[in-house]
């Protein structure tokens, strides 16, 4: 059987990327001078290139060219939890841990053990969580000002599996919804599942472009947006009081359903009331204690209009049946008791210090985010490339994220996403300062 010739030029370019002739953040040649170069038709040397992306071996930028991907970090850079070596410092994922966490497990697995209840924890349960787990969580909720009872809250496993519900329940394969044009990667993980169509918006100081958003609205069949207002992921923003109204305005003019997404809400001091609180009729709210006391338990929580909870409850049976109720039991033992206030003021403080590491260390480079967050924003000089950088951290034993996984628009900023709450301050620093370092070598290439 003859094998197409542009097939061979794949395999000698996929030959020469894996093997590392052609390293990361390499620019290939312009489709015209590839088929030039290797006596092929324009359209076969375009078709060439595409299958080298599906292979994720390549990125092409309209406007700049195709690159070389960086294979140590995989196609996703950081989409998917990729397994970081011991001996690597990990500035890609969040992990922050307050002293004591382990001991307040311990207690209050003894005083699960001791409870009337006990058995009662190895049944199944009901699918949005026992009636007292969601009255619990109800009243977290009022505290964080939604006006929330406990038939309008459902118990799930983790906020992304909240936001899998949300999806599932609200939305259908081909609508639109709108997201930033940096968001969160889950929900671009968790589109692609669904077979929803994300529309991107610009930025528009502390928040979505609010008239990018109206025109969308004007020309596309929206059906929801995807929104961080408290503490966006990855830049960093809280959105104002009169920024949140005029969404809301919006999503009613429209018939547009908002998912609030507030899982680093807990971060922010004191910020405007949840969209869920201005348009509760049209807002489905997605928190959790992931994120807030350790992640690795997976409760999170919904809160949505009485009349979409239903939707959600099969969402739910659907994927996992109920959230397990003994880690459950713990999370609203530990709402109850104060355990959780705890743990976020003390995440708080320990953020705003790291951040303040963050910033002495990266003074004169331009960056951003939140004071009290666990990441920064970096952005790169334009004609840097992030892959090559991130590349160059691999080979010291740092690990970061581009902005490939976080981005929806054609164009994908160069930048980099630094978690900073998994590590020691002193590593944090001395790690940033060689993040500096390289940041600096690779503007003078």
């Amino acid at each position: 059987m003859r094998v197409p010739r542009y097939k061979g030029v794949v395999d000698a370019l996929a030959r020469d990327i894996r093997s590392g002739r052609l390293p990361a953040g390499t620019r290939l040649p312009t489709h015209r001078q590839l088929a030039a170069r290797e006596g092929i038709a324009l359209v076969t040397a375009s078709r060439a290139y595409a299958e080298l992306e599906a292979m994720g071996l390549v990125s092409g930028e309209q406007g700049r060219g195709t690159f070389v991907r960086d294979l140590v970090l995989g196609p996703d850079h950081g989409v998917d939890m990729q397994p970081v070596a011991s001996e690597t410092v990990d500035l890609s994922f969040n992990y922050p841990s307050m002293p004591g966490q382990a001991d307040l497990l311990r207690q209050a697995l003894r005083d699960l053990a001791g409870a009337g209840d006990l058995e009662a924890l190895l049944r199944y349960q009901p699918h949005g969580g026992r009636p007292h787990d969601r009255d619990v969580v109800a009243r977290h909720l009022r505290s964080r000002g939604l006006a929330v009872e406990a038939g309008q809250v459902l118990l799930v496993n983790g906020a992304q599996h909240g936001l899998a519900v949300a999806a599932m329940a609200t939305v259908a394969a081909g609508d639109v919804v709108a997201v930033d044009a940096l968001t969160y990667p889950g929900f671009k993980v968790l589109a692609q599942t669904l077979g929803l169509e994300l529309a991107a918006l610009p930025a528009g100081g502390q928040g979505p472009d609010l008239d990018a958003l109206e025109r969308l609205c004007r020309r596309r069949p929206v059906r929801a947006i995807y929104v961080m207002p408290t503490l966006h992921n990855p830049l960093g923003w809280v959105m104002g009081a009169a920024e949140r109204a005029g969404l809301v305005a919006i999503a009613r003019r429209h018939g547009i359903l908002i998912i609030e997404d507030a899982s680093y809400a807990y971060l922010a001091d004191d910020p405007p009331p949840p969209l869920a609180a201005l348009a509760p009729e049209t807002t489905v709210y997605v928190s959790g204690v992931s994120k807030s006391v350790a992640t690795g338990l997976r409760v999170g929580f919904l809160a949505a209009p009485v009349t979409r909870v239903p939707a959600l409850e099969r969402q739910i049976r659907a994927t996992i049946w109920n959230t397990p109720a003994l880690t459950a039991a713990l999370a609203c033992r530990w709402l109850e008791d104060g355990t959780v206030d705890h743990l976020e003021a003390a995440k708080r403080a320990d953020a705003r210090l790291r951040q303040a590491i963050a910033r002495a260390v990266l003074d004169g480079l331009p960056h951003l985010g939140h004071p009290s967050s666990y990441f920064r924003w970096l952005p790169l000089p334009e004609d840097a490339r992030a892959d090559r950088v991130a590349a160059a951290l691999a080979d010291r034993h740092i690990a970061v994220s581009t902005a490939e996984p976080f981005s929806t628009a054609t164009h994908t900023p160069q930048a980099l996403r630094l978690a900073l709450g998994s590590i020691d301050h002193s590593t944090l620093r001395d790690t940033l300062t060689t993040v500096r370092r390289v940041v600096e070598e690779d503007a003078l290439l």
